[in-house]
């Protein structure tokens, strides 16, 4: 599932490379090129808790399954598409797929592992997301520049056939399924005393689902079209209709709850200890690495000349320091590990200064700049790993898909909200600068990264805070 999970991630990343080309071979305009960047996030984004949900009702195993299959064949379909037009639909496609898979990692690992077993299957979660970020940068340029069979852009969609084919076949013979995973029937309890037991199986909330649906998209769409287009009015438009319908969306779950209903979230969730916390602790996490990555891949490619492969291998400190601090960080000692979160916000809000410090010259920054995407690395690792964990302990198992696919959408809606306001203001400072340059484009760097340090030290400050009992 793991496996799977990264491949999903890629993919949020990998096509940004391979833009330039996939323009020039369809004939594609730059609002096409906007939708198929765009369209994957959108829906993956949108159907995030209602994957969570269905994998509730009919099994996280089967419908993982269910979402791997159509990210398989959507992604077959991207790379034979023969025109702007039917790659967008398919990139549509392809991100419900992912919508479908991702939630149900988390809620499996909720109903199957305890105790180090789950804080150890966490770290690999936690690794993954990052390194699957980091790495659609790295493989997009590799796949790009290596041109295999004169084939172009295509290997960037059509390389997770065979890999989805074959997760497919191990994923049947592995992975849990119907009743197994999600409880005998309606009404029914699972028995033993397994990680999963007492997980009761809820019927769709599907007024819930229609809100929050509109209302994810509402915030989604003009978060990843906006900045492209200069925030016109339907933006803003269209973020103030979305807050509108997640009060909407709020107030009618929390009526369902106290009339006996099934929730789409369950509002206890909510009210576990520390919940509250790790929803902003992993918004800035996500906005912090989502910012970071675009800004520094502008700045690598468009101001230094960079390579598309020589501006993904930049981010290779980045991806490792991230994937084995994810998985070591639980060697500490336990009376430690309550200050790992804040010690790793600490820890990215001073290396993100230090890239802006490096590059502050126009140069290629030398070795601070390995050093400091290190930090951001082991920072955000800290950052985020241990608050995933410590949010995740206290949640039921019957609450598991209900908190496995808000944590989702958080990661998302961080990742999405980085790029807009840290793209929207690293290219606002290089317009005010005259334009793109290799001086211009650091000066505008130094401000996004200095803008980055400063939401890391929010996440610090709000680690720092008690947990409510």
């Amino acid at each position: 599932m793991l496996a799977a999970q990264f491949m999903a991630l890629l993919d949020v990343f990998i096509v940004n490379v391979a833009a330039p080309t996939i323009g020039a071979d369809l004939h594609a305009s730059g609002g096409d090129l906007q939708l198929v960047i765009a369209g994957y996030a959108i829906t993956y984004s949108v159907l995030l808790i209602t994957g969570a949900r269905l994998g509730d009702r009919f099994g996280p195993g089967r419908v993982h399954l269910a979402g791997l299959a159509l990210f398989t064949a959507a992604s077959l379909a991207c790379g034979l598409a023969q025109g702007a037009t039917e790659l967008i639909v398919f990139r549509l496609v392809q991100g419900a797929g992912a919508a479908l898979m991702i939630p149900q990692v988390l809620s499996l690992i909720q109903r199957t592992f305890t105790g180090e077993a789950r804080a150890r299957a966490l770290g690999a979660y936690s690794a993954v997301i990052a390194v699957g970020a980091a790495a659609g940068q790295i493989v997009g340029g590799v796949l790009v520049a290596a041109d295999l069979f004169g084939t172009g852009w295509r290997p960037v969609f059509l390389v997770n056939v065979p890999v989805g084919a074959v997760l497919l076949v191990v994923g049947r013979r592995v992975l849990p399924r119907g009743a197994e995973a999600a409880g005998e029937g309606p009404g029914k309890r699972t028995g033993g005393a397994s990680a999963g037991a007492g997980v009761r199986q809820r019927g769709l909330d599907l007024p819930g689902l229609v809100l929050l649906g509109a209302a994810v998209s509402l915030l989604t769409v003009p978060l990843v079209l906006g900045q492209e287009e200069d925030w016109p009015l339907w933006s803003w438009l269209s973020l103030a209709a979305s807050a509108v319908l997640f009060a909407v969306f709020g107030g009618y779950e929390s009526r369902l709850a106290r009339r006996g209903g099934a929730p789409l979230i369950t509002p206890r969730v909510l009210r576990h200890p520390g919940m509250g916390r790790a929803v902003f602790q992993i918004l800035a996490v996500m906005a912090v690495n989502g910012g970071f990555l675009f800004a520094l891949t502008l700045h690598v490619q468009g101001g230094l000349g960079y390579s598309a492969l020589r501006a993904g291998l930049t981010f290779v400190p980045t991806a490792v320091v991230f994937g084995l601090v994810g998985l070591t960080w639980r060697r500490w000692p336990a009376r430690c590990q309550r200050w790992l979160a804040p010690a790793g916000f600490a820890l990215a809000a001073l290396s993100v200064t230090g890239v802006a410090l490096a590059f502050r010259g126009g140069g290629d920054g030398g070795a601070l700049v390995h050093l400091s995407f290190a930090g951001v690395g082991g920072g955000l690792a800290l950052g985020f790993s241990p608050t995933l964990t410590g949010a995740l302990a206290a949640v039921r198992p019957e609450d598991a898909a209900d908190a496995s696919g808000l944590l989702a959408t958080v990661a998302q809606l961080g990742q999405l909200i980085g790029v807009a306001a840290f793209g929207t203001l690293f290219l606002g400072r290089l317009e005010s600068l005259g334009g793109l340059g290799a001086y211009t484009s650091a000066r505008a760097l130094s401000v996004c990264m200095f803008a980055l340090a400063g939401t890391a030290a929010a996440g610090a400050v709000a680690g720092l805070v008690p947990r409510r009992r």
